[in-house]
């Protein structure tokens, strides 16, 4: 069963790559919701103004106006708002959907289409500054003892507190995989602005999170490497460390062909910390590729194809002392466990493109090629809930996750032309969701079956809401690149 699975995705994607037409497939033969397929443009219109409604609708129903405080859940049936206030990961996935949504109008734009950014844009800029400086209800400060010395850092806790800057960032109370993708969204956040605020929040909290990298060097010299779920862990994550590849061959980009440096501490092979400066360019690419090599080497299963959850590590943190001063040690880890989870292999099929695109280093692009045919092989379902469509797993966080690897592909396509297959089943499940099950401005969870018959088993979580839409914005995108 296993083996026709792969080769019908093999299949697929060969099928992708020999196709002359640039529209997207659909497996059943047919389009979701009857409607003729429409040009590249109005896809990319229609993408985008749907990630609109989405967003306008969820920024009322999740948060209270006030406060901005983003209750976890809604119910759009019953109009009821979940006690509980999301973490600042979840709070983190509507910054990510005005972002992506920002970044469509403005493709549209600079394709001849300026409907949609002439009527958004302004009040999108806007809500992004008020979703960012409410981002500081998540903040806290909290002195770190790392590999390289102790330092003081003002970071995101997974709690909100009551005021900007309280919260409580202790022990495992702040973790490196949401300092990570808040890094993603102050950078995108400057390219759909162009606003160096944001660029100067995201340096800063990369700087926080390759404090994590553990550059303790093992017994041939060679740094063991990799960043632990928090600074209050052991085990280290494909969530702690994937994320960070792309936007660091971002930042790397920003700073290509211009001076501007940076200095950092390594370890020599006695134990000595010294420091290093070197151009932000150089440096943001190197640790792009120290990432995205280790967690290769550490965290993919290639029997499976896809990346194992985290690296298990021995005993309770580590510290030695080195001439009285107190420094963080390695943790011998005890081998890759855990599931397989799809946003874990979505942000290295991200980091493999990103590379590729930044070093022309062939050995990524192949990564990029193979990991969109064995990932899809691997997530992808054909027929399991609608003859015809792709369905993926929706257990726990999986719909956010799927929104992780779907922008994976979008990012492989420069390096794989056959991820279009695969953004198409994604595309073809949002318009059979929008078609048949959109209802109060909202999708469901489960696009191919619908709501519950039960409303008030219809509580659906804020940051699967948002991912709908960011789905929405990436894919136009995706179309007008394509174009």
């Amino acid at each position: 069963m296993k083996t026709s699975h792969i080769l019908m995705a093999a299949s697929l994607l060969l099928c992708a790559s020999a196709c002359s037409s640039d529209e997207p497939k659909d497996p059943s033969g047919e389009n979701p919701g009857g409607d003729p397929k429409p040009s590249t443009e109005s896809v990319a219109e229609a993408n985008t103004s749907r990630a609109i409604t989405i967003i306008d609708a969820a920024v009322n129903n999740y948060f209270d106006q006030q406060s901005m405080s983003m209750a976890r859940k809604y119910n759009p049936f019953t109009g009821t708002r979940s006690n509980e206030i999301g973490s600042v990961w979840m709070y983190t996935s509507s910054i990510e959907a005005v972002n992506s949504t920002m970044i469509a109008m403005k493709d549209l734009k600079d394709n001849g289409k300026p409907a949609l950014y002439n009527a958004n844009y302004e009040r999108y800029k806007a809500l992004l500054e008020k979703l960012i400086d409410n981002i500081e209800f998540y903040a806290g400060t909290l002195s770190l003892v790392s590999y390289t010395g102790t330092n003081t850092w003002t970071v995101y806790a997974v709690n909100r507190a009551t005021g900007k800057g309280g919260a409580d960032v202790s022990g495992v109370l702040n973790v490196y995989d949401d300092q990570e993708w808040i890094v993603r969204e102050f950078i995108e956040a400057y390219r759909a602005t162009g606003n160096n605020k944001y660029l100067e929040k995201a340096e800063y909290l990369t700087a926080y999170v390759l404090d994590g990298w553990d550059c303790t060097l093992d017994g041939n010299g060679n740094e063991n490497g990799g960043i632990t779920w928090g600074p209050g862990y052991t085990t280290k994550h494909s969530c702690s460390n994937g994320p960070m590849v792309s936007p660091l061959v971002w930042l790397s980009d920003i700073y290509k062909g211009k001076s501007d440096q940076i200095t950092y501490k390594l370890i020599d092979n006695k134990k000595n910390r010294y420091e290093v400066t070197e151009s932000k360019y150089d440096y943001y690419l190197k640790m792009a590729a120290k990432i995205y090599d280790w967690q290769k080497a550490k965290l993919y299963n290639p029997s499976v194809g896809v990346y194992w959850d985290m690296l298990g590590a021995n005993g309770g943190i580590a510290y030695e002392t080195i001439d009285g001063v107190r420094y963080r040690a390695n943790n011998r880890d005890t081998g890759a466990t855990g599931k397989y989870y799809s946003y874990n292999t979505g942000t290295m099929l991200s980091g493999a493109a990103a590379l590729a695109e930044a070093t022309g280093d062939a050995k990524y692009k192949n990564d990029a090629v193979s990991l969109t045919s064995t990932s899809f092989a691997h997530f992808a379902n054909l027929g399991s809930t609608l003859k015809g469509y792709y369905s993926f797993n929706l257990e726990g966080f999986s719909p956010w996750f799927n929104g992780v690897l779907m922008r994976g592909y979008a990012e492989a396509y420069s390096q794989c032309p056959a991820a279009a297959d695969c953004l198409a089943a994604f595309q073809q499940n949002l318009d059979y969701g929008y078609a048949n099950h959109f209802q109060h401005d909202m999708l469901p969870v489960n696009l191919l079956a619908g709501w519950s018959r039960d409303r008030s088993k219809c509580d659906t979580e804020a940051m699967f809401t948002f991912s709908h839409a960011a789905c929405y914005a990436v894919l136009a995108s995706h179309d007008l690149k394509k174009k």
